[in-house]
């Protein structure tokens, strides 16, 4: 017989895993589902980040989540230069669906090779005060290793979704991603605006390294683990729903934890990406998304 206490802590445990799954897919959710660019290299991305995080932090014992917010900005602005290369020479030319897509493969190497170079294929891991407690929510444990990258995440998150809705630029971004064309009318550059989109999508992997890294160790080739999990989650949710990337992602993380709680580890991913077939089977444009004609 399940014990009920065990599932219970099973399912917080997976929300929390779920946040952390969320904000390392709201940056590919702008890229691939707003912009139509299939950025495969936004996970390595976030674990450039953990890495980056982890080199300023192990030695200073400075917060990881605080550093990850102060270096978003300047990853950002070096998302939205990357964007300028792959329009220049790719989406401009028509070659984005295949060429453009090797560009990110090739750009996902590239990265995870410097990272052995500079960091070598040891672990890197930051020690933070809270690491190893808990708050207790009855007889529910909440890590605060877990806790405050997921708390940190819903207001990244939140953060977003208002920007989108309330901002001038938020809005182009959210209209962009419908008629890039149309946007010429009021003399807007739609190039300009997908250019800010990319950039807060990499700022965005960079919070998520930040995260990352308090949840657990990284190394080089950590982000193999994110690239299917985080194009399921969007995929699920359907492409450019950003609330539904968040649902799908608690969604996703629940589901596996629960599994490895009742059926072992290695059955988890095998259970949530039958969850991503079954749904696709039945709506084929995603949890959230529109089905077209």
């Amino acid at each position: 017989m399940l014990d009920p206490l065990l599932i219970a802590n099973a399912v917080v445990s997976g929300l929390l895993l779920g946040c952390l799954y969320a904000i390392a897919s709201m940056g590919l959710a702008v890229s691939f589902g707003m912009l139509d660019v299939v950025n495969i290299a936004h996970p390595a991305m976030m674990v450039l980040a953990s890495c980056v995080i982890a080199a300023l932090c192990a030695p200073t014992g400075f917060d990881p989540l605080l550093a990850a917010l102060l270096i978003a900005p300047v990853l950002g602005l070096m998302g939205a230069g990357l964007y300028r290369l792959y329009y220049q020479y790719f989406e401009r030319r028509g070659d984005e669906a295949m060429q453009g897509l090797a560009f990110f493969f090739g750009l996902m190497i590239v990265i995870e090779v410097s990272l052995v170079l500079v960091y070598g294929a040891d672990q890197r891991w930051v020690e933070t005060g809270y690491g190893g407690l808990s708050l207790g929510l009855g007889p529910i444990g909440l890590p605060l290793r877990m806790l405050l990258p997921a708390l940190v995440s819903l207001a990244c998150i939140a953060a977003l979704l208002v920007w989108l809705r309330r901002s001038f630029t938020g809005r182009a971004v959210a209209a962009v991603a419908q008629d890039r064309d149309a946007l010429r009318f009021p003399a807007i550059d739609p190039i300009r605006i997908k250019t800010v989109a990319f950039g807060l999508s990499v700022a965005l992997a960079a919070i998520a390294g930040g995260c990352l890294i308090v949840v657990q160790p990284v190394d080089a080739h950590s982000g193999h683990v994110f690239i299917g999990r985080v194009l399921a989650v969007v995929i699920l949710a359907g492409l450019g729903s950003l609330p539904g990337t968040l649902i799908a992602a608690l969604v996703f993380g629940v589901i596996e934890n629960v599994t490895a709680t009742m059926f072992g580890p290695a059955w988890s991913p095998a259970v949530a990406f039958s969850l991503l077939l079954a749904v696709l089977a039945l709506r084929p444009q995603g949890m959230f998304g529109r089905a077209h004609g």
